[in-house]
């Protein structure tokens, strides 16, 4: 009798404890989730089945963390430069006010739309390091791509040049000691950010490192979308390369990259790198009337706000010509679509260049009760079917053009770390819209998609389980 009531008295304890944690990770769920189909998805699989919900919820569902003792504070420390004429429009009021950097002058502006080039363009930077080499990427390939570059690496670190190579740790997953050794075995430093099994005191199978950064000696820098990956890059051409860009730069604006890369180096090693020198436009031979300005914004969940998602939806709202997207998953939150929405039925024109497949068949889903909505309100919707686009670019007006990591989807918004160059420059913008235009025009317009009881059914699966994936 006594054990009988032993374990009874266990028993309630624990699910008094485990409904207890059970609520409390409710709440959480709804205070920190502001896409509704995300806080919809953990609240169901808690409550329909806690013992999985729950510590999943530990495992992958947070989606801050607190950096701020792990990092030089403030994130950004170079001086307030502004340009010849301040822009102060939305869009920068929204960044300067979530602590972002202001808007700099680039001496140099190179966009690469071309894998070939691309990889060229970076091999070239890598050989004129004579100080340091800092990267970062999500992928890094086996290929003949990523061996090229980690051998480029190595050669620099034998002449002495510091080369920091940041991976993420789910992106470079099969990456091994020996694909690494060229570069280590010649004095390179490598680090894999936020491994995904609790085995190291940082760890996280949720929150991944999307960004793509180059920089050479604070004097020039990559930015974009490309992985170091055969799929995105490479010395030669390929049949089944993504569509994709990067950006080159010079200028004020490496300045903002380089602590943002010196952020993440310190999080991942806890080792100091030196502080970033801000070149001042003004030690520059280039003319400021010939310089772009441009406003580097970081994301993710080591910044407090979700500043380039309201950034993003700030210019949705305040365009007036049109709103060109190109991105390989759409998956907006409800406020963006609505106001996707209701710009394209005042007659702006919302344009949106998607891949016809995308290389995650669950992304293609959970995108077309958005699009039906779009097409609906008189979006034009486009499907690129030569190959797979991976380029996250957008144009507002002729006011704003952002390029860089983020995909228009919830884990770019609001999970991934991210990196974006905003752009104020009338040369910059047209150039990033005229490539838009080439690839509306190469590509089919959709005026209506399946609507069969399966293909709604698939769709929202894929959208309620998208903020999980």
């Amino acid at each position: 009798m006594g054990h009988i009531l032993y374990q009874f008295l266990v028993d309630y304890i624990f699910t008094i404890i485990g409904f207890s944690l059970a609520i409390f990770l409710m709440v959480k769920v709804i205070r920190e989730h502001h896409w509704p189909g995300g806080a919809i998805a953990w609240v169901l699989i808690i409550i329909f089945a806690p013992y999985i919900g729950v510590p999943l919820y530990f495992i992958i569902g947070n989606r801050k963390i607190a950096r701020g003792i792990n990092r030089k504070e403030p994130l950004y420390t170079a001086p307030d430069t502004k340009p010849n004429q301040p822009i102060r429009n939305p869009v920068e009021n929204v960044l300067l006010s979530s602590g972002m950097p202001p808007i700099r002058r680039a001496s140099s502006i190179e966009f690469s739309f071309d894998g070939v080039e691309a990889y060229n363009k970076l091999i070239n930077i890598i050989k004129e390091a004579r100080e340091y080499i800092y990267c970062t990427t999500f992928i890094l390939g086996k290929g003949e791509t990523g061996s090229g570059i980690i051998n480029a690496l190595a050669e620099k670190a034998k002449q002495g040049v510091r080369v920091c190579l940041l991976l993420d740790s789910l992106g470079c997953l099969t990456i091994t000691k020996k694909n690494l050794a060229p570069l280590t075995q010649a004095g390179g430093e490598v680090g894999f950010f936020l491994p995904m099994l609790p085995f190291r005191r940082k760890w996280s199978a949720n929150l991944r490192n999307h960004r793509k950064i180059v920089i050479v000696d604070g004097k020039t820098a990559m930015i974009g979308g490309m992985n170091l990956s055969d799929h995105f890059m490479g010395p030669r051409p390929s049949p089944t390369r993504f569509l994709d860009n990067a950006v080159f730069l010079k200028g004020e604006a490496i300045y903002d990259i380089e602590q943002v890369f010196c952020n993440d180096w310190y999080f991942t090693t806890e080792k100091e790198l030196p502080e970033p020198e801000f070149l001042s436009s003004t030690d520059e031979t280039t003319s400021h009337s010939l310089s772009s300005l441009v406003q580097v914004v970081a994301s993710g969940p080591d910044v407090p706000e979700d500043t380039l998602y309201d950034a993003i939806l700030t210019a949705c709202m305040e365009s007036r010509e049109r709103i060109w997207i190109v991105t390989p998953y759409f998956v907006p939150d409800e406020p963006i679509l609505k106001a996707l929405t209701l710009q394209a039925r005042t007659g702006i024109d919302v344009s949106i260049v998607l891949p016809r497949y995308s290389n995650h068949r669950v992304a293609d889903f959970a995108r077309g009760s958005a699009l039906r909505q779009l097409i609906k309100s008189g979006a034009h919707i486009c499907f690129y079917e030569k190959s797979m686009v991976h380029s996250k670019l957008l144009v507002f007006d002729r006011s704003l053009a952002v390029t860089g990591s983020p995909n228009l989807d919830i884990r770019s918004m609001y999970l991934n770390f991210e990196i974006a160059l905003f752009h104020y420059s009338p040369n910059e913008i047209d150039c990033v819209a005229g490539w838009i235009y080439q690839l509306i025009n190469n590509s089919r317009i959709i005026n209506s998609l399946p609507d069969t009881k399966l293909q709604i059914w698939l769709e929202d699966l894929s959208l309620l389980i998208a903020p999980l994936i």
